[in-house]
């Protein structure tokens, strides 16, 4: 599900790490004009960043790689309330792109309408089956009929295209923005403490290492001995380094062995390079995605 966090639509600051302020940089998202993901993409490179969205996240990485056609990607990896979206680890691990950034966002679901629309006007609400499940204590005091698409801001474009008087979407304030619409009912999710993750991704050849970095995302095996994990781990705290994050998943082609993603946040880059160096008689097929720094979370 694409996600949003309600940003106004003035005064969208540019991240710190982020290059060139946003001007002329072309960033894949997954989704619609509108999207969460489009928020994530304007809070990390500036109100002027251009996204090309697309279907799938696996476009999403096709055209990031590309250099004739985008300058990255931002990529949803993970949700406070409905966990890690384990493709996307896969998708990562295939690529060649690396993680110059993150960004987490408050999830804001609305009530969008045409202007001058009365919530007495509204028959039917459009959106996401997600965006309608996280609403449904909202929606359910109300005898409206619920029509499941695709993608919230795609329903707030139609809502905005076929200027209905009866229908509304469920949508972010950046929808609401891009497509006229008024928000007649702000915040009508039912689970306010809501956040997406996204991984802001950059082509290895043209990531620059990034002066502040305090934290990083890697991928390790080991040779699941009895108690190798345990050694790792032991290790990465002896280092003072934060495990944030540990997720495993399965090795293709092999009989339920395990692959482990990880979170490493630190004080300083030394910490993390003595780290690596103690843990690489422990582990194989090591691979950093990215060094960076971390993000906190935006609340509209």
């Amino acid at each position: 599900m694409r996600s949003v966090k309600t940003i106004t639509k003035s005064n969208i600051p540019s991240h710190p790490t982020a290059p060139g302020g946003g001007v002329g940089v072309r960033i894949s998202i997954q989704g619609y004009e509108g999207s969460f993901h489009q928020v994530a993409a304007r809070y990390f490179f500036g109100k002027q960043v251009e996204v090309i969205p697309c279907a799938t996240f696996r476009d999403v990485v096709r055209i990031a790689s590309d250099k004739t056609e985008s300058e990255g990607g931002i990529m949803a990896i993970e949700n406070s309330i409905a966990g890690s979206i384990l493709p996307n680890y896969n998708l990562l691990q295939k690529s060649r792109l690396r993680v110059v950034g993150e960004v987490y966002l408050s999830i804001s679901q609305n009530l969008l309408v045409n202007p001058g629309v009365s919530l007495a006007d509204i028959k039917e609400v459009h959106s996401h089956p997600m965006a309608i499940l996280q609403c449904l204590d909202y929606l359910e005091k109300n005898n409206w009929k619920l029509v499941e698409t695709e993608d919230t801001a795609l329903s707030a474009k139609h809502v905005h295209q076929h200027r209905s008087k009866h229908a509304a979407a469920i949508a972010s304030t950046l929808a609401a923005e891009l497509y006229g619409l008024d928000i007649i009912a702000p915040n009508i999710h039912t689970m306010k403490n809501n956040v997406t993750r996204f991984l802001v991704l950059k082509r290895e050849k043209e990531a620059e290492d990034i002066l502040q970095a305090d934290k990083a995302s890697l991928y390790f095996q080991t040779n699941h001995s009895k108690g190798i994990l345990a050694k790792v781990l032991t290790c990465i705290a002896d280092g003072g380094i934060n495990l944030s994050k540990l997720q495993s998943m399965p090795i293709q082609g092999s009989n339920f062995k395990y692959g482990f993603y990880a979170d490493l946040e630190f004080d300083k880059r030394a910490q993390l390079d003595e780290v690596l160096s103690a843990i690489g008689s422990l582990t194989n097929n090591v691979k950093i995605f990215g060094i960076y720094q971390k993000g906190k979370v935006v609340n509209g």
